[in-house]
């Protein structure tokens, strides 16, 4: 799940998709903007705060990038540490934001409350290279596989650009913003792949995080998604797993399949 926005120099929000993406990934949020020379960086557990927050924000800084995150937990504490984005290594001119569910090997362990995002970004990235060369964000793109988004802020002077987006293709972009998946659009009854563009080929797999559909029962075994009616476990009305596991709140930290 989670919902990654991309915005290019001077490129505005639209408030109503960043609230739309809320809805669902209500585990937490955070935003960075390029500001010259340094990154603003703000997280917060209320999205409707956190996105006017941002909104007042990039209005005041509009000449850099910016990325806008919603987070809905697959891994780690629902908690403000978990939420994204997550300085690089330590190195607070480097930030990151992720969309996707990554690599066992990042997982945390029975008792680490981060996140698999936030292991990355602290430990693990080093093992590829320093990401300003683009063999090194290459070889990292191609290990995170396409079902996984990331967008890189930064004001590293080692870096040619000040933003970068991994598996940009994976994404959408819609009026000069470049969303990680559809659930900026509004959600509302019934909401779910069935009000989405999609094609044939395409119907085996989460429309949320790409992920194989467990054939079956209809779910994501990654995200949880329920193929059948297209919506998240706690608002699912299949004769599923997923539907017959103990229903949830909105305001819930994680979700473990049934």
């Amino acid at each position: 799940m989670c919902l990654l926005t991309f915005f290019p120099a001077t490129v505005m929000p639209d408030t109503t998709a960043l609230l739309n993406g809320t809805y669902l990934n209500d585990n937490g949020h955070g935003f960075a903007i390029v500001t010259g020379d340094q990154i603003l960086v703000h997280h917060g557990m209320d999205a409707e705060a956190t996105v006017e927050a941002f909104t007042v924000a990039r209005h005041r800084h509009p000449d850099g990038p910016a990325l806008f995150h919603s987070r809905f937990t697959t891994h780690g504490s629902t908690s403000l540490d978990n939420c994204h984005p997550f300085a690089v290594g330590g190195d607070h001119r480097t930030v990151l934001a992720h969309n996707g569910v990554l690599p066992r090997v990042v997982q945390p362990g029975k008792g680490d409350p981060r996140s698999d995002t936030r292991i990355t970004a602290e430990t693990f990235l080093p093992r590829f290279g320093s990401l300003h060369l683009r063999r090194a964000r290459l070889r990292f793109e191609r290990w995170m596989t396409p079902d996984n988004k990331m967008v890189i802020l930064t004001v590293d002077r080692r870096f040619k650009q000040s933003a970068y987006i991994l598996n940009e293709d994976s994404g959408v972009w819609d009026g000069g913003i470049w969303y990680s998946n559809q659930g900026y659009r509004a959600p509302g009854p019934g909401w779910g792949w069935s009000t989405w563009d999609h094609t044939a080929d395409e119907l085996d797999r989460c429309l949320e995080c790409h992920s194989a559909i467990d054939p079956g029962d209809g779910v994501c075994r990654s995200c949880g998604w329920c193929f059948d009616c297209g919506e998240i476990p706690q608002y699912c009305i299949c004769y599923t797993p997923a539907a017959l596991a103990p229903r949830l709140t909105r305001n819930s930290r994680s979700w473990q399949p049934g």
